[in-house]
């Protein structure tokens, strides 16, 4: 694999400023500089010389480099700012093939009709979009995606949230949802001054691995969804006030518990029995 094209690359600042590309408010762009950080998360990606890896907003490519260089097989990015394009078709000319854009928005973008398989997901997330992001993709792996890994960068609050357990304060419904689909954890912190702009809130990356034994039990999962979206709502009320005329001894409740006292499990037997 040749990799002194992508190294013989000027560095992603100085590509900006030949380019006049700055980070757009509108799309949530904060961009990273930093070369160890972006092939630590690079790097982090499971068996990613045999992967293809799809990532959401490559913005001036910094990651996106990090992926080629870390010798995946094949980069899918999706991006929704075209003034990018003088920057990513750089990098397309310097990955031997290696390197697809997909100018569009992530959201409405049809993965199963890129037509490559397996894929993981490797992003630093534009934070307006990353959580409709994250539940879009558990439902399609949900649905028999072959979604491998996702490797996501966060605000730290949402990706304490996504790992929490039963008694966190940070447990909620996106920690239901990826507990019932995905075995998860933080791999490591990420401070705001690796950004630019700066953002005022700490990042963390977030590593989420499907779990094809979890899924067996699952059900169906917008009934779930909507469970969850219902009782947590409201997480402070007894679950007996959120929904009434449903027999919460048929699940070994009471009905004087509340969202955040009840497992992954307990959501998932709640779902068999109550259709919302």
């Amino acid at each position: 694999m040749n990799l002194d094209s992508l190294k013989s690359l000027p560095p992603v600042a100085e590509m900006m400023r030949d380019c006049g590309l700055e980070p757009k408010k509108q799309f949530g762009q904060n961009f990273l500089f930093d070369l160890n950080l972006t092939g630590k998360i690079a790097r982090s990606v499971p068996n990613i010389e045999r992967s293809v890896v799809v990532e959401i907003g490559p913005g001036p490519a910094g990651l996106t480099r990090a992926l080629l260089m870390a010798g995946a097989e094949k980069v899918i990015a999706i991006e929704k700012d075209k003034t990018t394009k003088p920057i990513l078709d750089k990098v397309i000319q310097a990955s031997y093939g290696r390197l697809e854009v997909i100018f569009g928005d992530a959201l409405k973008v049809d993965f199963e009709s890129l037509g490559i398989g397996k894929y993981a997901i490797c992003s630093n997330l534009p934070y307006n979009v990353g959580t409709e992001l994250l539940i879009g993709w558990l439902q399609k792996i949900a649905s028999g995606a072959k979604i491998t890994s996702m490797t996501l960068m966060f605000q730290k609050e949402v990706a304490q949230r996504i790992v929490a357990k039963v008694g966190d304060c940070q447990y909620g419904r996106l920690s239901v949802l990826c507990g019932l689909i995905t075995d998860a954890k933080i791999l490591f912190d990420v401070p705001n001054t690796a950004f630019v702009p700066r953002p005022k809130v700490q990042s963390a990356v977030v590593q989420l691995i499907p779990n094809k034994e979890k899924m067996q039990k699952l059900g169906d999962l917008k009934n779930i969804e909507q469970i969850t979206a219902k009782l947590f709502g409201q997480r402070r009320k007894m679950i007996r006030g959120i929904i009434s005329g449903f027999d919460w001894s048929s699940v070994g409740l009471a009905g004087t518990e509340r969202a955040e006292e009840l497992s992954p499990n307990k959501f998932v037997e709640i779902s068999k029995k109550l259709v919302l």
